[in-house]
């Protein structure tokens, strides 16, 4: 079974926490919060109240064949860096740090963070699209260049099949299952199954093609067309 430490439990950590608890106890806490070390003990193999700027306790605390550390010491920048260091020091695998702006990141990754995790940004980045189209319910980041998401159906395509939409020749955009209403399970679709209209799609594809399928339904205020919208939010977020 494979053993995680958080170091931190700000609350990126304590979602983590929450999270690996249901898939394993293997799981090293360490914080200089008594309170918080006390609330999550019991979802943890071993719980250490103390300092992380100690270097000689992190050494003693985290074994240096663990598959992976998370780091989350909330906005104290200086002492999620010195941790990183240690860790890289101790040869662990994988080591995953919450950073609180680019700079911040880009020390870390110099470092040898293996994963830099934007909490904010992600869910902004999350939130957006759904804001802006009606036809978006839940997307997801896989990786820079792939999404999850479920999209309604546009009604153009009700009572056609897959090939007669023609989706992913149209807007690169993968068709995986569909779901008939917001509580029901996903299905994967028959040779025979024409699109109904009120039909959630559960697609995979670039960010790009996703969120300009979903946003083909309106126009803003301005009255700019929907891919214009979702152009210019790509535009900005790879500037960024």
């Amino acid at each position: 079974m494979k053993e995680f430490a958080i170091i931190g439990l700000g609350a990126f950590g304590m979602r983590m926490i929450d999270e690996l608890a249901e898939i394993t106890s293997e799981i090293i806490i360490v914080d200089k919060d008594a309170e918080l070390i006390e609330r999550y003990k019991d979802k943890a193999r071993n719980a250490y109240i103390t300092d992380v700027l100690n270097e000689e306790a992190i050494r003693r605390i985290i074994p240096p064949q663990i598959d992976a550390v998370i780091v989350d010491l909330g906005g104290t920048i200086e002492a999620s860096i010195l941790v990183t260091n240690y860790l890289k020091k101790l040869e662990i695998k994988k080591i995953i740090v919450k950073a609180v702006n680019d700079a911040h990141g880009e020390v870390l990754k110099l470092l040898g963070a293996d994963s830099i995790i934007y909490p904010d940004r992600e869910a902004a980045r999350r939130i957006t699209p759904q804001l802006v189209s009606s036809l978006l319910f839940n997307f997801m980041p896989i990786s820079a260049g792939l999404v999850l998401a479920e999209v309604r159906l546009p009604e153009i395509y009700a009572g056609q099949s897959l090939i007669e939409a023609n989706l992913r020749q149209r807007y690169s955009v993968n068709v995986i299952a569909y779901r008939t209403d917001e509580d029901e399970e996903f299905q994967f679709y028959s040779p025979g199954h024409k699109l109904q209209k009120e039909e959630i799609l559960l697609l995979a594809g670039k960010e790009s093609d996703i969120i300009e399928f979903a946003g083909r339904d309106l126009g803003d205020r301005r009255g700019r067309p929907a891919a214009n919208i979702f152009k210019s939010l790509m535009r900005k977020r790879k500037a960024k």
